[in-house]
């Protein structure tokens, strides 16, 4: 496990992120994963909340992947688990399946978001088979989201849109998540407006820095 930005001060559960990168190729060796360092980058741009991640490289296979999976919910006790990689068509690409066969609730709205950003700069983004589902086990819950494979894709997905004056033209999928870890009884978390702007309703925020 490594740890981002200083030791929160809160006495609220720290913030734990499991990353999984899903490559034949990248976990074999051939070429160096570029999944995991694009997720943490963009993670620790967005988030002032402190967190801790827990990394794996795994190849396209569904056990393997379906395992991982519950080990950083049940064992890790992850509270957000981000995916990268084999979620397209092709007969390797597993991870949907894999993701839905550990799942307890169905979160659709992500992957529809997904697609929706990605199809402003490919047609080809309709082949895409993103989803998230929420994982329950043993009093914790995890949300677990197919992120697409390429690190710019990632940062899109993560961020959204933005036109040159940098207003949002289409929003990111990362705005809602906090919230969604709000609900299922994680720890609140708080992101970089700038980078990301977390959705609350207003019943649901707390004041700025008493996370």
């Amino acid at each position: 496990m490594t740890s981002n930005a200083a030791p929160a001060a809160a006495a609220e559960e720290p913030l734990l992120i499991g990353l999984v990168s899903v490559s034949d190729r990248a976990s074999g060796g051939v070429y160096a994963d570029q999944g995991i360092p694009a997720l943490e980058a963009w993670l620790a741009s967005a988030l002032t909340t402190p967190f801790c991640v827990e990394t794996r490289l795994i190849a396209d296979e569904r056990p393997q992947i379906e395992a991982t999976l519950t080990e950083l919910a049940d064992v890790a006790r992850c509270h957000l688990i981000l995916t990268t990689g084999g979620t397209g068509p092709a007969r390797r690409d597993v991870t949907p399946e894999a993701t839905l066969a550990v799942g307890t609730k169905e979160m659709p709205g992500f992957g529809e978001q997904m697609r929706q950003i990605s199809l402003h700069f490919v047609p080809t983004a309709i082949l895409s088979r993103q989803t998230a589902v929420i994982r329950e086990s043993a009093g914790h819950a995890a949300l677990i989201l197919n992120l697409p494979g390429q690190p710019k894709a990632i940062a899109e997905t993560l961020g959204g849109l933005k036109d040159a004056d940098g207003a949002t033209l289409v929003g990111g999928i990362f705005a809602a998540i906090p919230y969604c870890i709000d609900l299922i009884g994680g720890p609140y978390m708080e992101t970089d407006p700038a980078v990301c702007k977390a959705f609350r309703p207003k019943s649901a925020l707390r004041p700025q820095g008493n996370a």
